[in-house]
């Protein structure tokens, strides 16, 4: 099945303004979005992301901060380990790699904190090279078009990339334009909920179009625990605390911060284990 010729006609009429499709927006800037997009919304990121190349415009800035600091600026991003991995990150690639951003996928791979799918993202829209990318919004264009499944169902790395090479183009360029048109195509088009079909460059090949929009019967992916009340919503609070405070943080301030002593106890060391969050020693928290 070939549909990439009508994805990337589509995607250059269609494409949102982003500031990492931009001309010359570098490697590292491609490095920095691809982590903080990480379930994160883009419009969040955006605003986020331009601070940050603005504070650290290289590797090697960001290396020479405290890891504190990136765990400041992260802010609300939410997921904050992020962060710290993106710090490490740029160490290596500073003592490593000369402060320049690898453009092997092996390479990338070694980088902490980067998984395939960012260290294939960065190679392909980067440096142009080709590699298939699958995020989620590609993984549910593939199942609807090629599989006429509803829905895409449990994630597998192998399956995944193996279905996304069978369709990209040979040539670089084109398959760096399929890969995000692909991407686009499932964020604006091919949405989980109320897919705009009508406006679908490739309905009159869709599968799932063609079998009559059958709903999914297959394995489901895990659903998300709730935000509310969770250990995530204390960790958070916690974060947020050290965050505004310029010194060490009591525990006895920390205690305040959630009624529930015994899961506050156990945000707090999985904070510390995470090394979000050090002690000082005299009974105190803070940021690395």
């Amino acid at each position: 099945m070939s549909i990439a010729g009508a994805v990337n006609d589509w995607f250059l009429d269609n494409q949102r303004d982003l500031p990492w499709r931009r001309e010359g927006f570098g490697a590292w800037g491609i490095l920095v979005s691809e982590i903080m997009l990480q379930q994160t919304p883009v419009a969040r990121v955006i605003p986020r992301l331009e601070q940050w190349l603005e504070r650290w415009p290289t590797p090697t800035a960001l290396a020479s901060s405290p890891p504190g600091d990136a765990v400041r600026a992260w802010e609300r991003l939410g997921y904050p380990r992020r962060a710290l991995r993106l710090h490490a990150a740029a160490v290596v690639i500073t003592e490593e790699h000369g402060g320049e951003v690898p453009s092997e996928v092996e390479k990338l791979l070694t980088l902490p904190g980067i998984g395939d799918y960012t260290a294939r993202a960065v190679a392909a829209f980067a440096f142009g090279l080709r590699h298939p990318v699958v995020d989620t919004n590609v993984r549910r264009v593939i199942a609807r078009a090629v599989l006429g499944q509803g829905e895409a169902g449990p994630a597998s790395t192998r399956r995944d990339l193996a279905a996304m090479e069978t369709l990209l183009p040979r040539d670089e360029a084109a398959a760096r334009l399929f890969n995000a048109g692909m991407m686009e195509l499932g964020a604006l088009v091919c949405t989980a909920r109320a897919p705009k079909c009508a406006d679908c460059p490739i309905a009159d090949s869709c599968a799932w179009r063609a079998a009559g929009y059958p709903a999914y019967s297959g394995p489901r992916a895990a659903v998300q625990a709730a935000f509310g009340g969770s250990d995530r919503q204390v960790r958070g609070l916690i974060l947020a605390e050290l965050r505004g405070s310029d010194i060490p943080v009591s525990d006895s301030e920390i205690e305040g911060l959630w009624p529930d002593a015994t899961q506050l106890a156990r945000a707090l060391a999985s904070l510390r284990a995470d090394g979000l969050v050090v002690a000082d020693g005299l009974g105190a928290y803070e940021l690395p």
